[in-house]
């Protein structure tokens, strides 16, 4: 049997989700996804200048998970600009605080506080 899912907790959805280079037109160009769980872990360690296990504290990971996240971000992030590669920020195991996420069907639905995962009524997990 799998491991549960344990969704990446997110303070907030990404504002802007696209960038690409100028003067390419879009259909020219190639196209990699950073998760919004991987814009999270950037947010916090880069912007907020949070040690890795506040990081990993925060969003509810192991700190091992948390590097192998970043790792997987910043080369991403560096192979767009290098490459000339638009960037869609789009998906990954995340859920957002407050949010409930069930382990079987991964639906979402929000809860009281912050309770972690919980099963849904549709599936009756």
């Amino acid at each position: 049997m799998p491991r549960p899912f344990k969704p990446r907790r997110i303070s907030a959805m990404p504002r802007y989700t696209y960038f690409k280079p100028t003067g390419i037109p879009m259909p020219l160009l190639d196209e990699i996804v950073l998760t919004v769980d991987e814009v999270e872990a950037l947010r916090l360690k880069d912007i907020e200048k949070l040690e890795q296990h506040e990081c990993a504290a925060r969003m509810n990971i192991a700190q091992s998970t948390l590097q192998r996240i970043l790792v997987s971000a910043r080369e991403k992030m560096t192979r767009a600009i290098i490459e000339g590669k638009a960037l869609r920020i789009h998906g990954g195991p995340y859920a957002l605080e407050g949010e409930l996420t069930c382990p079987r069907c991964r639906r979402r639905r929000h809860g009281a506080g912050n309770q972690g995962i919980e099963a849904c009524p549709e599936c009756s997990d």
